[in-house]
This record gives C-alpha cells, structure tokens and sequence, in this order.
C-alpha cells in the first residue's frame, strides 16, 4: 500500500502549517511561559508512615485539595505525592514557610497519627543545575544527530533532520506551556524520547531518497517526483507506527495517573508532530536547501551497488 502526497508541489502549504504552530508556541513559551516544578524551582519534601492504619493516594489528595483551597501552592497541579508498599509516603510541594509547612502536617493529621521520617529542603540551585544538564543533553543529542546524519547522508540532510526535530520539540514545549503542566525531570525524559522517535522515522524516509536518486534515471524522474515518491513508499510504515505507538501512550494517559500527565502528553503531542514533521517538513527543506543551490542531486549519491556484471545488488536497510 502507498499513499498519493505531492509534497513538493504543496510545499508551501505543509511548511506554512508548520510555521504557524512553531510561532505560536514560541509566542506562549514566551508570554505564558513554563509552570517549573520542584525539580527545577525547589521546595519542600515530608516522608512520613502512618502508625495505625493504611492510608490511599486519593485519601491524601482529597486532605490536601481541601488545604489547597487555603493554600494555593500546594495544588494538585504542583504537589506530587508517592506511596511505597510498606505505606511510606513522600510529598513534594513548593517551598513553604514554617507556619505553612505546620498546616501541612497539621492536615495530614486528620488522616491519623503518623510519624514524620525525613523532612527536606530542594535549593533552587539544584534546580538550575538540572536545567544547564537538560540543555546540555539537547545540545549533545544534536549534535550527534547532525555529525550521523552528515556521515550517512549529506549535510542538507542534516539541517532537514534537525530543522524537524526542532519543530516537534518547540511544539510539544509550546503545548505545555498552553496548558500550564508542571514541567519536571520527566518532561526532560520526554523530550530526548522525542528526539530519538522523530529522527527515526525521517531516517527511514532519507533512505528510500537515497536509494531512488540512485534509480532516478532508470526511472526518468525528475527531483521533485523523485522526492514525493521517495515519501510516498515510506508514508503508511510511518503513520502505521505512529499511531501503533499512540495507542500505548494514551492507554498510559488514561490509567497511569495525574503523576505521568506531563511526561505523557509531552511525548503524545512529540510523536504528532514528529510524524508530521518527518513526511512534510524534513524532505522539503532538503529539496529546498539543495534547489537554492542549484543542486540537482543528480550525483548526490554514486551508485556503486553494482557488481562486473552490471547487477544490481540489493541491500536491506536497517
């Protein structure tokens, strides 16, 4: 089966799409900004057990939602809350004052008598070193994918590979943003995810172009058929693993609670954009960056997968 894209032809249409959201979520990643989480800001941590009784996940959040009302920073939104087998519970919320941490406790005593096991403090300066860490693994993730991608293919290639990758990542950033998640060490986790899952899928693409510039003339295909039928062969295999992917990450979204929201949707929005971005926006920025330059790609990639006898030799790509 294969799909019937005139990518090149509706060029501008793909990549103006593109544009719109990349803009967009610049704009609010500017003006709205990221909801920063404990990791990032620091704050404060109570592991505790209760004596006498075993006490739920959703008998604590209910105590502190009620606090919450009182105060605000403990929200659900910006608290997290982890129960171990043996009934340990460790609660993370933004930094408190003394009189504020006392209401906490003071809350969860409703709930029964419980013995207070390690209560610490998160500087923000922990915080900013993850943040110069994040950045450094983005940094080093690309330019690893620019230098494989350079080697295999071309260095258009490349700029095409990492432009896309960009364009997921900003998006699902400015998504998050949107809606105001609490962004925290898995959100970094989701984004190197996304990172690895769209250059997948925009390598696969890269090979079937690699492979048809070598039967180009055999085909008498011009560059521009030659790309949209290089994406076209490949098109279905992408969208079937996307959404077989998608069906996984919604499943956890649904059953995995309010603690995976943010890892989650970060990695369903990537993967969106990651497979739109690997058909429509990676192929066209090659044709475009080697169009400008008036390079036909004729001799891009020399054929030299013929043996004496003028056979050719067909190779699996991995």
């Amino acid at each position: 089966m294969k799909a019937n894209l005139h990518i090149i032809r509706n060029i501008k249409y793909y990549l103006s799409i593109s544009i719109v959201l990349v803009v967009l979520s610049i704009v609010l990643f500017f003006t709205k900004g990221l909801n920063y989480g404990i990791d990032f800001t620091g704050g404060n941590l109570f592991q505790l057990e209760y004596n006498d009784k075993k006490v739920t996940l959703s008998e604590i959040n209910e105590n502190l939602d009620k606090l919450a009302e009182k105060l605000p920073q403990i929200n659900s939104n910006s608290r997290k809350v982890q129960i171990s087998e043996d009934g340990t519970i460790i609660l993370r919320v933004p930094e408190l004052k003394e009189e504020e941490k006392k209401e906490v406790l003071k809350s969860l005593q409703e709930l029964g008598a419980f013995t207070l096991d390690k209560e610490d403090k998160v500087g923000a300066s922990i915080g900013d070193d993850l943040k110069k860490s994040a950045i450094y693994s983005l940094g080093i993730g690309a330019i690893l994918i620019v230098l494989y991608i350079t080697l295999r293919f071309e260095f258009s290639f490349a700029i095409g590979g990492i432009l896309s990758l960009l364009h997921d990542i900003i998006i699902a950033v400015g998504f998050i943003a949107l809606m105001g998640y609490e962004v925290d060490t898995p959100f970094i986790a989701a984004i190197l995810t996304i990172l690895g899952y769209s250059i997948n899928d925009t390598i696969v693409i890269y090979d079937r172009i690699r492979e048809n510039l070598k039967r180009r003339h055999n085909k008498n295909w011009s560059l521009e058929d030659c790309m949209d039928e290089s994406v076209n062969q490949t098109a279905i295999r992408s969208l079937n693993t996307s959404i077989t992917t998608l069906f996984s990450v919604i499943a956890i979204l649904v059953f995995g609670g309010a603690s995976l929201k943010t890892f989650i949707m970060t990695l369903l929005i990537g993967i969106l954009a990651g497979t739109y971005s690997s058909i429509f926006v990676a192929t066209p920025i090659v044709y475009l960056l080697n169009k400008r330059k008036g390079n036909n790609m004729e001799d891009m990639f020399k054929d030299d997968d013929n043996d004496n006898d003028g056979k050719r030799v067909e190779k699996i790509l991995v």
